[in-house]
């Protein structure tokens, strides 16, 4: 592994690290005083960057390159931390820290994928890249337990953002100083808006971001809703044992990311993602109609399998197309936009047939549709 790639890596500890949002939710509604409606709209300025932001971002990034954008993400992010590290006054102060955060990861996502190609080795991007969600998700759990901790050490809740903005700095140095040779597509033209979103009548590109949408609202659809599958089916207690469910998903997924980097040493992505996703399928078929240990088991299996998705689509289409990476970057960003739809669907079946056990099987027809992406891909390379 090459070390320009280290600070790329970091880069994506950081993704997973400031993204504790959906912890620091509780805090802001005890002094606040927030309904859930207000509370909620916290993480949905988050995730809403990644709609509207995404797309720019990437012809941003055909222009001025992906190392740049990337400074300019950390920046944006860095700006995002430091006023409500030194003070939280009011709800709308932080609601538009939490929205410059959010762009700033958004852009941080669009250009962090790609460059990955760049400081890899020649047919290890899939495996990097899997890597980097691993590395991602370590962050994911370090950012929470550390809000947490230092709650607990007496300090106000967002002293978190001073640490944050701590990292962040770092980080920015970090590829401040790295010097990468960028891959570009010769003999194209500029990006815009308007190529970007033309690439959609590419039936391969379209329906390969359509998976990429669909497995980000499966993934936070089965963490929205284990804890309720768990309480209404089997019984467990929602506010120790359900709950547990999610963390134990939580560790799987990491588990399962870093399984993956391994074994892409051995195998290409087209192969993996194939079995990655039949993994999926059986883990959320499981929980599905499994019974309680089924269950439990499944949610397990469902965790490795999800691993390593997102970074075997983003490379398989990046790989067809690296001279239309920067706008290809920024459509399967927009697709993680789908982890705000999956729990709203899964939410209206769950009414519809009352039971989570329907709402569970969102996530299953989900899975079939990248297994399909997964034997198209390894067709193709047959």
């Amino acid at each position: 592994m090459r070390t320009r790639s280290w600070p790329i890596f970091f880069a994506f500890f950081v993704m997973g690290f400031v993204d504790a949002v959906g912890t620091l939710v509780g805090f802001a509604r005890e002094q606040f005083r927030l309904s859930g409606f207000m509370a909620g709209l916290l993480p949905f300025f988050g995730f809403i960057a990644f709609a509207l932001v995404s797309v720019p971002g990437g012809v941003l990034m055909d222009k001025r390159g992906k190392r740049f954008l990337m400074l300019l993400s950390l920046a944006i992010v860095l700006a995002g931390q430091l006023v409500p590290a030194v003070s939280v006054g009011s709800y709308a102060t932080l609601v538009v820290s939490i929205f410059a955060i959010g762009i700033g990861m958004t852009l941080l996502q669009v250009a962090g994928n790609p460059i990955m190609r760049d400081v890899s080795e020649e047919g290890r991007f899939a495996r990097n890249l899997t890597f980097a969600q691993f590395v991602k998700g370590l962050g994911s759990i370090a950012g929470p337990a550390l809000a947490v901790a230092l709650v607990g050490w007496g300090l106000p809740w967002n002293a978190i953002f001073r640490v944050f903005a701590v990292v962040v700095a770092v980080t920015l140095a970090g590829i401040a100083l790295l010097r990468v040779e960028e891959r570009r597509g010769e003999d194209k033209p500029a990006a815009s808006i308007a190529s970007s979103f033309a690439l959609i009548a590419n039936h391969y590109v379209l329906t390969t971001i359509l998976g990429l949408f669909l497995y980000v609202g499966a993934e936070v659809g089965v963490n929205s809703w284990i804890a309720t599958l768990l309480h209404e089916r089997f019984r467990f207690d929602l506010g120790s044992l359900a709950t547990g469910g999610i963390a134990f998903f939580f560790v799987a997924l990491s588990l399962g990311r870093l399984i993956g980097s391994a074994v892409l040493s051995f195998i290409s992505a087209r192969q993996f993602l194939v079995v990655t996703a039949a993994v999926s399928v059986l883990g959320t078929l499981g929980i599905v109609v499994g019974s309680k240990e089924i269950a439990l088991i499944s949610i397990f299996v469902t965790g490795l399998g999800f691993g390593n998705v997102f970074p075997l689509i983003f490379s398989i289409l990046i790989d067809r197309m690296p001279e239309r990476s920067a706008e290809l970057s920024g459509l399967l960003c927009m697709a993680i936009a789908g982890g705000a739809v999956m729990p709203l669907v899964m939410g209206v079946v769950h009414d519809a047939f009352a039971s989570a056990s329907a709402a569970m099987a969102v996530p299953f027809v989900s899975c079939l549709y990248i297994l399909y992406l997964g034997v198209r891909a390894l067709r193709e390379a047959a």
